[in-house]
């Protein structure tokens, strides 16, 4: 596996991996978008406005890291390539770039992502009714600093 910048043809595959990810990992989530939109949203905003670390398995995308300022936006993997070190692979990349501390927002029913943050030295900051996300669904505010 390797960690590199994002190319501008991966925007389809960063999109199916964000949208597949989602579902598999919260089912319970709304899905409030289509697919054409999160293909937008992420080619069109994501690329734009963060900086993105890819992880790739023989050249193809698996997993990829949104960094705005020292907030995590972003972390998909790709169901088929859980559970393999690319979501610690690309944390330990982001560390690395932002060695004062890292953000993130992760729903509160969601115990997966919960579980990896503790295991990667993330604490919990402050929790929200989830008023503020496009979801309202519940939510937790984690750092590693």
């Amino acid at each position: 596996m390797d960690i590199d910048s994002v190319r501008p043809e991966d925007a389809e595959r960063l999109a199916a991996i964000f949208t597949s990810a989602r579902r598999t990992a919260m089912p319970w989530l709304p899905e409030l978008h289509t697919e054409e939109e999160d293909r937008a949203f992420i080619g069109e905003r994501v690329m734009a406005d963060c900086e993105l670390l890819v992880a790739r398995r023989e050249a193809r995308p698996a997993g990829f890291l949104a960094l705005k300022d020292d907030m995590v936006e972003h972390l998909y993997v790709a169901p088929e390539a859980q559970r393999q070190g690319i979501g610690t692979a690309l944390l330990e990349a982001a560390k690395a770039r932002r060695p004062d501390g890292l953000r993130l927002w992760t729903f509160q029913r969601n115990a997966g992502a919960a579980a990896f943050y503790a295991r990667q030295g993330f604490t919990e900051v402050m929790r929200t009714d989830g008023s503020d996300n496009e979801e309202r669904e519940p939510d937790v505010l984690l750092s590693d600093g």
